[in-house]
């Protein structure tokens, strides 16, 4: 299952937040990789996308703690924040990169500046174990939620009015979202791009961190059995040919010649990797080729149809439904290039 925003989901805004400050929460004992992938996404000037930008502002970038003086992280790390507590009310979005442990208390003076911000109309995401920081705030009673897995079960059990999904690498519930393990932030991180300045950007952040822009499949292919690299990487040529050719009819028959396997492994070795059926892994590839040619072009709804491989402007629109919950030509009108 690919990762889906739920229906509480904000639209991209295609010109940017409208409030660009990210503000991280940092503290001793930070998950630093955690820490990075926030810094990595939002942190660094993108002076090669000014063009794209149209003299928009990318995203400012500050830490902020409750304590005043050096921090300890993981790994040796130590740092000083930029900010307190109260500079969290006046960003448009709050990362909260990982938490102490699941055991760990959530100081009431963080949980009460998480309140705050999001009451003043901050986005609060969490990335992987951060979720008991948005959960100790009472910010995610009534609502979906992720983390890695193998918190899943204390997350249940500690806040049962959470609805814990620990199958889905992101949840987006509007103004909050969660995101599974460590590198699942990344996901996270770039589907906010997305829903802020569209495909084409979003796409560009992910080549310049040699990550895929959207990654098919939920947190249950890493939970029953680690993919071995090798499988990865023996289908790898495969999948970025498939991509490459999406117009074309892919049945199981032709991909498992491709791969050099019978129908039975190919089968089972592409669910290890992918996550995902081959048929559905089409679709999601599909969906994602529409998606781009529908926000960057003026191109007709038959032509991207046939174009990502679907056949028929209907076809589409009834997968377009099925995945994002909106129609082909509504998206369009939203999330085109120019719109707002």
């Amino acid at each position: 299952m690919s990762p889906k925003p739920s229906s509480a989901a904000a639209p991209l805004r295609r010109g940017g937040p409208s409030n660009p400050l990210v503000a991280v929460l940092v503290y001793d004992g930070l998950c630093a990789f955690e820490f990075g992938c926030a810094a990595e996404v939002f942190g660094l000037a993108r002076p090669e996308l000014q063009a794209e930008l149209r003299g928009r502002a990318w995203y400012g970038f500050e830490t902020c703690a409750a304590q005043r003086r050096p921090l300890r992280g993981q790994y040796g790390l130590s740092l000083r924040a930029d900010a307190g507590l109260e500079r969290l009310a006046e960003a448009g979005t709050v990362i909260v990169p990982g938490w102490r442990g699941c055991d760990e208390p959530v100081p009431a003076e963080i949980a009460a500046a998480l309140r705050e911000a999001h009451a003043r109309g901050a986005r609060v995401l969490s990335i992987c174990s951060g979720v008991f920081a948005l959960a100790a705030a009472g910010l995610l009673d009534g609502r979906r939620a992720t983390t890695h897995w193998r918190y899943a079960p204390a997350l249940r059990e500690r806040y049962p009015r959470i609805d814990v999904d620990a199958g889905a690498i992101y949840i987006d519930e509007g103004r909050l979202l969660t995101s599974a393990g460590s590198a699942a932030g990344l996901d996270l991180c770039l589907h906010l791009v997305r829903r802020d300045w569209g495909a084409r950007i979003a796409n560009h952040v992910a080549r310049r961190l040699v990550i895929a822009p959207h990654r098919e499949g939920g947190q249950a292919q890493y939970i029953e059995r680690p993919v071995q690299r090798s499988e990865r990487s023996a289908l790898a040529p495969l999948l970025e040919r498939v991509r490459r050719r999406l117009a074309e009819p892919w049945s199981v028959a032709e991909l498992a010649r491709l791969a050099a396997m019978s129908e039975r492994s190919f089968l089972r070795r592409f669910k290890q990797a992918t996550g995902a059926s081959p048929a559905d892994w089409l679709i999601q590839a599909r969906v994602e080729r529409a998606r781009e040619l529908l926000e960057t072009t003026d191109a007709p709804l038959e032509r991207i149809a046939g174009d990502a491989g679907f056949g028929s402007a209907i076809t589409m629109r009834h997968h377009f439904r099925r995945k994002l919950g909106i129609g082909p030509r509504d998206y369009r009108e939203r999330f085109a290039r120019g719109s707002r």
